[in-house]
């Protein structure tokens, strides 16, 4: 199939976009590369500290030459998503050692959960944890003893944390190993219900408790098509996971064996073989388009329209939102996955899974073929699901056709013929709106702005009672340089009673919302943010608004707002406490939203 015209006139342009920064990078990685394998270069002295709690592997690391595989691993029994990590590397040395090689634990970087500290002081560290977890993988991977690695990590801002530092290691080859989904519990459908009721007053908190636990039950990731899940999507149309491997539960023989399988193929790839293959070739401009189209198609989060920019840089490639709202326009979006629809995540991958949806979208030509992966062969290896056979792990051709044409469906038939995300542009900045989830008849919306300047003031009014007509949400002093950029996901259940009520309801904010955002319209990642002065801080009650994802726009309606004097807020609440003091050079140095909400320069 012909690639698609606009995908491949949105890469050129990527391409020509990028190419100071890109041949930089690339030149920065060949010197990496001609310097040959690590620990060569290390003395005796400096060998011996690294090698000395190898235990068995401690002669083959110091006598032969050997790949020597560097684990990252973000593992902590706190999070569901990470506990199955406290297994993996025991099986990947024992993988390695089956090659000839052997595998250290590099270092473990942090991992927070956005689920438990949405709505809570924690939640303004979590933007910055992922540049947190990226120096810190820097960290282990510092000690130049390492001919490959491999990452274990899944959530939300710890895949792109990691892959920002593999790129600054990009002369190393990579292999990302997920856990797997937890298995279906409650329905997503059944506990958001539930939540709306809790918010309306009309359930305790204990028949909350008790349904928030029937859904978050068991290890893995939540089964909702968050950011967690949207990450895995990438892996995989990126060339980063091995084929098939993103949604395989964890604790199964299946599970073990492509961890095993990871570890070998990272060693494989490394310079001392012959398919050296590093991470730098692979993360190329192609590869992150493939992953727009990914992003689109699937219906995915919103946290990687930030993530993926931030990713992208980090190898010299310069992103924008147009971009990805090109990218939008032209793509199908193929799947329903909760909050887009009834499915989780286990449901998908039943109905063909990432298969069937990369090996449809080359159909249409909407997918560069030919990226380098850690698969070989390019992106039609990725068309395959591994089975495990007589105990020997296998991979065949996935199903040609949907086994459940509401959860998945052909790019040639889809659910709509754009995809999940929209870019917003006016007189109010510039935001994004997550479409794939919103009604048709919700999508433009033109009501008078209540304007707050944090969440909690938003439920002292909804609990009040003072939501009574069609209104638009304002919520700023939310981006980046303010408070961290917290999600407002706590938001979406009041917002939603009020849209039950037959009110048509928004929600515009500089900050953010979950990957999990829903039906209510909202337009996030407002630039410029408040505390830049943006036109979101000249707001008032009652300026007239209006939202329209149809026609890509953000406007004020009323006029002499921009001749206001920008409005200021205490955010002294901010800065200290539950580990905020210490974030204090994060906020002064973060770039917009737009440029990825980064503390790293060009």
């Amino acid at each position: 199939m012909t690639l698609n015209q606009t995908i491949r006139d949105v890469t050129d342009r990527i391409i020509e976009r990028s190419r100071p920064s890109r041949d930089a990078y690339l030149e920065r990685m060949a010197t990496a590369k001609s310097k040959g394998p690590a620990r060569a270069h290390l003395s005796c002295s400096g060998q011996a500290h690294a090698f000395a709690g190898a235990g068995p592997d401690q002669d083959a690391l110091a006598t032969r030459d050997a790949g020597n595989l560097g684990i990252v691993t973000t593992y902590n029994d706190m999070l569901s998503a990470h506990q199955p990590f406290e297994r993996f590397p025991d099986l990947i040395r024992a993988a390695a050692r089956e090659v000839g090689g052997t595998a250290q634990v590099a270092g473990g970087v942090p991992a927070m959960c956005d689920g438990v500290t949405q709505g809570e002081a924690g939640m303004e560290l979590s933007l910055f944890s992922r540049d947190v977890i990226a120096m810190a993988a820097g960290v282990a991977l510092s000690h130049n003893t390492f001919d490959a690695a491999v990452f274990l990590g899944v959530c939300d801002k710890i895949v792109p944390g990691l892959v920002i530092a593999a790129q600054s290691f990009g002369h190393l080859p990579a292999v990302f190993l997920p856990a797997g989904p937890m298995t279906s519990g409650l329905p997503n459908d059944e506990k958001a219900k539930v939540r709306q009721k809790f918010a309306a007053g009309e359930v305790g908190r204990d028949a909350l408790m008790a349904a928030e636990m029937a859904a978050y039950h068991g290890p893995g990731t939540c089964t909702f098509y968050g950011t967690a899940n949207t990450n895995q999507m990438l892996m995989e149309f990126m060339g980063l996971h091995l084929p098939g491997a993103s949604f395989v539960n964890p604790g199964t023989e299946l599970r073990d064996a492509l961890t095993r399988e990871g570890a070998r193929r990272a060693l494989a790839l490394s310079a001392l073989g012959n398919d050296y293959t590093p991470v730098c070739d692979i993360l190329d401009e192609r590869a992150f388009v493939n992953g727009i189209v990914g992003l689109n198609a699937t219906g995915g989060s919103t946290n990687l329209l930030i993530h993926l920019v931030a990713m992208a840089r980090a190898g010299g490639i310069i992103l924008d939102w147009q971009d990805f709202s090109e990218i939008s326009d032209i793509t199908p979006l193929i799947a329903r996955i909760y909050p887009n629809g009834l499915a989780d995540v286990n449901h998908f991958h039943a109905a063909g899974g990432l298969g069937y949806a990369i090996g449809t979208l080359l159909d249409q030509g909407l997918l560069h073929p030919d990226t380098r992966t850690v698969a070989g062969q390019g992106l039609n290896r990725y068309t395959q699901d591994p089975k495990l056979i007589d105990g020997q792990l296998v991979w065949q051709d996935g199903v040609s056709e949907s086994l459940n044409d509401k959860i998945l469906r052909p790019a040639s038939d889809p659910f709509q013929p754009t995809g999940g995300l929209k870019k917003l542009t006016g007189s109010l900045g510039t935001g994004v709106m997550k479409v794939s989830a919103v009604a048709p008849e919700h999508q433009v919306i033109e009501a008078r702005a209540r304007v707050f300047d944090d969440q909690e003031a938003v439920k002292v009014a909804f609990k009040a009672g003072e939501f009574t007509e069609d209104t638009i949400v304002v919520v700023r002093f939310q981006g980046p340089k303010a408070n961290g950029m917290p999600e407002l996901h706590s938001l979406t259940p009041l917002l939603s009673v009020l849209q039950g009520r037959g009110l048509n309801v928004a929600l515009v904010t500089d900050g953010r919302m979950s990957g999990a955002s829903g039906k209510v319209p909202a337009a996030i990642h407002v630039c410029p943010e408040a505390l830049d002065g943006g036109p979101i801080a000249r707001l008032r009650d009652g300026d007239l608004l209006r939202v329209d994802a149809v026609a890509g726009t953000l406007d004020i309606l009323t006029e002499g707002v921009q001749e206001r004097p920008a409005a200021t807020a205490d955010l002294s609440a901010s800065a200290f406490g539950t580990g905020r003091e210490l974030f204090a050079t994060f906020r002064r140095a973060v770039s917009s939203a737009e440029a990825g909400a980064t503390v790293f320069g060009d």
